[in-house]
């Protein structure tokens, strides 16, 4: 479900043409984001560049268990909430009710909490890591089957947090015992896929403890936040302009249609606003212009070496 990939070795060799190319693919739908996020164009754009240039500083420390669109979209995550936070500061030293800030409860509460630190340390970072390619894995696997209830089903209780009650009612299952069987399925093949990979069996007892614990216990909690963290259902970008255009099939654009409006993912959000943008308006040729520029300064900053001094006049 993924779409084009940049280079990443080139990009860390701060390869103009390269760093070009991501900006070309990832400008416009960043800026929605931050557009949605913020109601203003013109900090949306700042978010933009610093967004850009945060990229090719940190480039260096990339972890490729994350995807680059991963990479972008959470730098321009953190860089809406410093915008968002020096707006707040600002207003609230005028007195203006917090509640003015589009979307800032949210982006508030998806920082680190005590709890959430807490958790991250009982489960370990490898094992979130492991944990979210096993959810990418039997995301796909479903996704090639055509299996988009059942993606829908899982989604809606491991990432949205639903009652089997409130779940079964929205799919027009049998009954609740329905929703319970396709957990316990999607569980069973989790652990298969689990056991697959080397050091697996380090989260077999945690999978297991889900499949006995219902819909409560450390587990859900976990698994809601790297199955957002790692957006292991986000459907490419391709498959979001097949949807503007129609030519998707029908339960593949019920699957996309729940995610994007019923999850709420913001990060799907952004790229059909900016398709949906595209078509109304053509390129950001003025924001992508700004952006290459000052990234060029930066890279050339970089990689510039002073000339060899010549050689003197002979003795």
């Amino acid at each position: 479900m993924e779409d084009w990939q940049p280079d990443i070795p080139r990009l860390q060799a701060l390869d103009d043409s390269e760093w070009l190319e991501v900006e070309r693919s990832f400008c416009g739908r960043l800026f929605a984001y931050a557009l949605r996020r913020t109601g203003d164009h013109q900090a949306s754009e700042d978010v933009v560049q610093e967004t850009l240039l945060g990229a090719v500083r940190g480039i260096g420390d990339f972890d490729d268990h994350y995807t680059f669109e991963q990479y972008m979209f959470g730098i321009c995550r953190n860089r809406t909430i410093d915008h968002l936070r020096r707006k707040k500061a600002t207003t609230m030293q005028q007195g203006e009710d917090e509640d003015g800030f589009p979307g800032m409860e949210t982006l508030v509460q998806d920082s680190e909490t005590p709890s959430a630190i807490v958790r991250s340390k009982e489960l370990g970072e490898r094992a979130r890591v492991l944990l979210g390619d096993i959810l990418r894995d039997w995301v796909d696997e479903t996704w090639e089957l055509a299996e988009f209830t059942r993606l829908m089903v899982i989604e809606a209780l491991f990432s949205g947090g639903w009652r089997n009650r409130d779940t079964w009612e929205r799919f027009d299952l049998r009954d609740e015992t329905s929703v319970a069987g396709i957990k316990f399925r999607a569980l069973k093949r989790l652990r298969q896929l689990a056991a697959r990979r080397e050091s697996g069996n380090d989260l077999l007892h945690v999978l297991a403890s889900a499949s006995e614990g219902g819909d409560t216990g450390v587990f859900d909690v976990d698994v809601r936040e790297v199955w957002r963290e790692r957006r292991v259902s986000c459907p490419a970008r391709h498959w979001l302009a097949r949807l503007l255009s129609g030519t998707l099939d029908t339960g593949a654009a019920e699957f996309v249609r729940f995610h994007v409006e019923e999850m709420k993912c913001t990060w799907c959000r952004a790229t059909l606003d900016d398709l949906e943008r595209a078509e109304r308006e053509g390129d950001l040729d003025a924001l992508l212009e700004r952006v290459h520029e000052s990234t060029l300064r930066y890279l050339r900053s970089r990689t510039w070496r002073p000339d060899p001094p010549e050689d003197g006049p002979p003795a």
